[in-house]
């Protein structure tokens, strides 16, 4: 059972691969917020992992993040994703993020609870209807 105040948490070192300058999302090597998004969503799909059926995963559904201050690549960061709101299939996520220096970022994440296959059948017949 998904509940209120369950917890997923993330570690990484930033790598030069991470910085916005590699993945065009700017201009400067240090850590791009796209893969601070990425890292968040990982840090919530963890505190669900294990509260899942077999058959059941979650896909995002929005993210609002405020990417707060830089984080250089040899320094690591931390994701923490808290479990807020659970509205039927949808799950609400705080997630705050910090580095050796302190807040670098936060955000409000949405999940929905999904059954795996039946996601997949619908996306390829999304996908077949583009012929």
């Amino acid at each position: 059972m998904i509940v209120k105040g369950m917890t997923g948490q993330i570690s990484r070192i930033v790598t030069e691969k991470d910085t916005a300058k590699v993945v065009r999302s700017g201009s400067l090597p240090v850590l791009a917020t796209p893969i601070l998004s990425a890292v968040m969503e990982e840090a919530a799909c963890k505190a669900l992992a294990s509260h899942l059926s077999g058959s059941e995963t979650t896909v995002g559904g929005s993210m609002h993040l405020i990417h707060k201050a830089p984080t250089l690549p040899g320094h690591t960061f931390t994701a923490t994703a808290t479990v807020s709101e659970v509205k039927g299939r949808k799950i609400t996520f705080q997630i705050v993020a910090a580095d050796e220096s302190g807040d670098i970022g936060e955000a409000i994440h949405e999940r929905f609870i999904v059954d795996s296959q039946l996601f997949m059948e619908k996306a390829a017949k999304r996908a077949d209807s583009c012929d």
